[in-house]
């Protein structure tokens, strides 16, 4: 099992910045990809970012790419999201997550580990 624990969540006025972190234990070497997704209230939960833990390759939602970064540190097992340029519409509950495929799988259903969230707000 891999556990995994976010941090970083909180209120932001439209313009700021936030920095989320994704530590994980447990048996972390069975996971190849880490990713953030969000979810706002009434809507489905969607893809924002993925980094593979071995080389660094990213992807990100065409939503916030140029705005967020997503990076990983192997000694700390952890996983960060520097969201820059916040707008209102980034509020939501931000999720990590961790599985076994590459960049190309996008969906939720493709990763087996989450944490419990972190909420976003994003004042205008």
């Amino acid at each position: 099992q891999v556990q995994l624990v976010e941090s970083g969540g909180g209120l932001v006025e439209a313009g700021g910045s936030l920095r989320l972190s994704c530590t994980a234990s447990g048996r972390t070497v069975s996971t190849y990809t880490n990713a953030w997704f969000r979810q706002a209230p009434g809507k489905e939960r969607e893809f924002v970012a993925a980094i593979i833990w071995r080389g660094g390759s990213t992807n990100y939602a065409d939503s916030v790419k140029g705005r967020f970064i997503i990076s990983r540190d192997n000694a700390k097992n952890t996983v960060y999201l520097q969201m820059n340029s916040l707008k209102p519409e980034d509020t939501a509950v931000y999720y990590c997550a961790a599985g076994i495929y590459g960049l190309a799988y996008r969906a939720a259903g493709d990763f087996p580990y989450w944490g419990q969230g972190t909420q976003v707000t994003v004042s205008s």
